[in-house]
């Protein structure tokens, strides 16, 4: 770690107390006029840091993403993951597609650590489905990326993508007062606005069937941008929490790989599935089946145990929609 990386974990383990500027020169082996300059650069990167004559501690609205602040909370799992923490990329799941596709072509796959996690504060082109842009302003929300090397066939890989919803939710339901819904495939809801987007890419070597690597990209609208939400999403996104709290960032985004690691490792059990079917809102709801001739009406009926959705269209027939995409339909009258 550089010079403002360690000051910035002193401050982060020190919780409530005051750190002298004597004490921090002494642990750093720095003048205090460096640790003050230091500091400054520790506000500059969205850290809020209170100074008296006792000296400098994080305030409580103090929510600066950082490797240290997601390690705080991650326990056991710490030895399981590569983490990199990153103030703003194009894209996480691109940086991490990135590697992979370079490990393949230098024969170097194998070698690729399983759990490889990049979280950035930022995205300057960040992706969602369908090839729509997801908005990833600075300092609001968490834009996170996992390189998986699943051993298992497709069928069972597909899975991660509701896994993560599932997960997504007991993050924000740990770390909050919300009750987060999902909306199929992969939103996730709070009080009737989307705060979280999933996307999952992967490539599939067919010769046997099991992915070469799975990327599954997730971001969280944590706080509200400065301004709002662009015209074309206010009516749409929102945000976990209107109040700012210390390192909540870094608590959803550990609940999140803590709760995802031990959904991941036993994909064939029926709980996660039962718990993304009782956290979904559309059940019994009029919704549009959004086809490429045009949405068709029908009625969301029931969630299998692959967590595909069962739709009744009016006429009576029923259809088990694996992938696409579907609407709520505004109530009439």
């Amino acid at each position: 770690m550089n010079t403002k990386e360690q000051l910035a974990s002193l401050l982060e383990q020190s919780g409530s107390e005051y750190l002298s500027g004597e004490r921090l020169a002494t642990q750093l082996g720095l003048t205090r006029a460096a640790i003050w300059k230091n500091i400054g650069l520790l506000t500059a990167d969205g850290y809020e840091i209170e100074s008296s004559r006792q000296g400098y501690r994080l305030g409580p609205n103090s929510d600066a993403l950082s490797e240290n602040s997601i390690r705080m909370y991650l326990g056991d799992l710490n030895s399981a993951l590569e983490l990199e923490v990153l103030s703003e990329t194009d894209s996480t799941n691109s940086y991490l597609r990135n590697i992979a596709i370079s490990a393949q072509h230098n024969g170097t796959l194998p070698a690729l650590r399983p759990w490889h996690v990049v979280v950035a504060s930022s995205q300057t082109a960040g992706r969602g489905r369908m090839g729509r842009t997801f908005v990833s302003p600075a300092g609001t929300g968490i834009y996170l990326s996992v390189l998986l090397r699943p051993s298992f066939d497709t069928n069972l890989a597909v899975r991660m993508t509701t896994a993560a919803a599932v997960a997504a939710c007991q993050a924000i339901e740990a770390c909050t007062d919300e009750r987060p819904q999902i909306k199929w495939v992969n939103d996730v809801y709070v009080r009737n606005r989307k705060v979280c987007g999933i996307l999952t890419e992967a490539s599939i070597n067919f010769e046997t069937g099991v992915p070469d690597w799975v990327i599954l990209g997730i971001g969280f609208n944590v706080y509200l941008p400065e301004g709002g939400f662009p015209p074309e999403l206010k009516d749409i996104a929102g945000a976990i929490t209107e109040t700012r709290s210390q390192n909540l960032r870094s608590r959803i985004t550990a609940e999140f790989l803590t709760s995802f690691h031990r959904i991941c490792s036993d994909l064939n059990n029926s709980e996660y599935s039962e718990e993304y079917k009782r956290r979904s809102f559309l059940l019994g709801q009029r919704i549009d089946v959004l086809k490429s001739d045009g949405p068709v009406p029908a009625t969301a009926v029931d969630i299998d145990e692959e967590c595909r959705l069962i739709v009744r269209y009016d006429d009576q027939s029923t259809e088990v929609l694996s992938s696409g995409e579907v609407s709520v339909r505004p109530s009439r009258g």
